[in-house]
């Protein structure tokens, strides 16, 4: 067969000058300017520079959050980062990275999570005065009102020996992270790296990450907004969901919406029910062979608080669905939601509609892993901690960015699309009567959204002070 040649030919050469690539991570290392992030870690952590002339211990964790969700998976990944500096600065070494994650210990990385609610705080006025309210989530067609909170655990495999990773619930090897994110934005509120053998459903983590969680959100939207936390089973101790009752008591408008285990009067009550009624997908469509019911007083509720609901979803099993007993004699795959919403705040074909959308974490979990936390780079439990927590920062500058700066599907898009469409973008670097200049190629598809990005960027409005 005749070879056709149907690319132009080259010559590569390493000669090039004036070319930086990954120019779309600079909007991120400038957006944690502009919301104050990077004089806040600054701040916090400027006991730890040890010379004047040193590298600021604040910008180098900046850096290793914007490097993490550009795509990095190690410290020696910031070399794209520091070998760029016409267009990063001065970036760290990697023995000065590692020393500064070595000395984050866990009074510094609450420090850390109080600089980054502040930050948070900005960016949020920062929507308010330029976009208007934050985004609000759908379930059966509708807006679900306030702020969504999505409480989930995940397991990150590791294949070396580290401290503190151990056998896991599903037999395998590494740590057993809890995770809360704001379905809003995407934004990682709260992240507790745990050891393997961690159970599931521990009360104590549970309130712990809720805490930090809600440490995150500004004092207007946390004590002025309605708030729904989520969780699947695993949330649904009754010394947790105690703790959400409590919690409207300092004067938090706070519900849940958590999956119940089916008991055996559970089972029976399902069995003596008749008011199914079809149940409705994503869009608010009649969803075929899905029903729903609410089981509220037909069994003993001991333990749980006073005013929970509990609404039954049954649906015709799919192929490779995981069945009970019960599931297999009655022929429905079954599941129960606790909630404490009170009737009059939506049917309960919206209330099941709204709890199942808290799948959508199980998105964010798997994008974050790609963000920084599904690899950790130390032996050392406690720099692992740190490591999580940069990771959060980096997920919340890539959701900044989507919520501040971008339009359309790269509002929406995943992390890897917007690695590939803008972040690795290369550009064209020039100096010219004393300023610099990043030309992006003309015919890239996603120029102008990434000018528009740096232009809405350099417009949004800066933190006093």
């Amino acid at each position: 067969m005749k070879a056709t040649a149907t690319r132009p030919k080259i010559m590569v050469t390493g000669g090039g000058r004036g070319v930086v690539g990954h120019v779309g991570a600079r909007l991120l290392a400038d957006l944690a300017d502009v919301t104050g992030l990077t004089s806040a870690f600054s701040l916090v952590l400027a006991r730890l520079r040890q010379r004047r002339g040193g590298h600021d211990p604040g910008r180098i964790a900046v850096d290793l959050a914007v490097m993490l969700a550009d795509g990095g998976e190690t410290i020696a990944d910031l070399a794209v980062l520091r070998d760029q500096s016409a267009l990063f600065g001065l970036v760290a070494s990697d023995p000065t990275a590692w020393r500064l994650l070595s000395r984050l210990d866990e009074p510094m990385q609450a420090e850390l999570r109080a600089a980054r609610a502040r930050a948070r705080e900005v960016a949020w006025a920062q929507h308010a005065d330029t976009r208007g309210d934050l985004p609000q989530p759908m379930a059966a067609g509708r807006q679900v009102d306030g702020l969504v909170l999505d409480i989930d655990a995940t397991i990150v495999i590791c294949h070396s020996e580290k401290e503190s990773a151990t056998r896991t619930w599903k037999k395998t090897f590494g740590y057993h992270p809890l995770l809360c994110f704001l379905d809003n934005t995407g934004e990682a509120l709260a992240g507790m790296l745990r050891e393997g053998r961690a159970g599931s459903n521990t009360t104590a983590d549970h309130i712990n990450v809720l805490d930090q969680a809600l440490a995150q959100i500004p004092d207007a939207h946390r004590h002025g907004t309605p708030i729904l936390l989520r969780a699947d089973s695993a949330g649904s101790s009754h010394g947790f969901l105690a703790h959400i009752r409590a919690l409207r008591e300092h004067h938090l408008d706070i519900r849940f919406s958590v999956g119940a285990a089916i008991t055996e009067p559970v089972r029976a009550a399902i069995q003596a029910t008749t008011g199914w009624i079809p149940a409705v997908d994503t869009d608010g469509d009649l969803r075929e062979h899905a029903e729903v019911c609410e089981i509220t007083g037909l069994f003993e509720a001991a333990g749980w608080p006073p005013g929970t609901r509990f609404i039954v979803r049954r649906e015709r099993p799919h192929p490779g669905a995981q069945l009970s007993l019960f599931d297999t004699i009655e022929g429905w795959r079954h599941q129960v939601v606790a909630t404490d919403t009170p009737p009059g705040n939506g049917g309960i074909q919206f209330l099941e509609a709204r709890h199942r959308a808290h799948a959508r974490v199980e998105d964010r979990i798997r994008t974050g892993k790609d963000t920084g936390f599904g690899r950790f780079p130390s032996r050392i439990f406690a720099i692992n901690q740190a490591w999580l927590q940069l990771a959060l920062t980096g997920i919340d500058l890539l959701a900044w960015t989507q919520t501040l700066l971008l339009d359309g599907d790269l509002a929406r898009a995943e992390p890897k699309k917007l690695r590939y469409r803008l972040l690795h973008v290369a550009a064209r670097l020039t100096r010219t009567a004393r300023r610099t200049r990043l030309a992006i190629a003309a015919d890239w598809p996603w120029t102008d959204a990434l000018t528009s990005a740096f232009n809405r960027l350099a417009a949004l409005p800066r933190p006093a002070g």
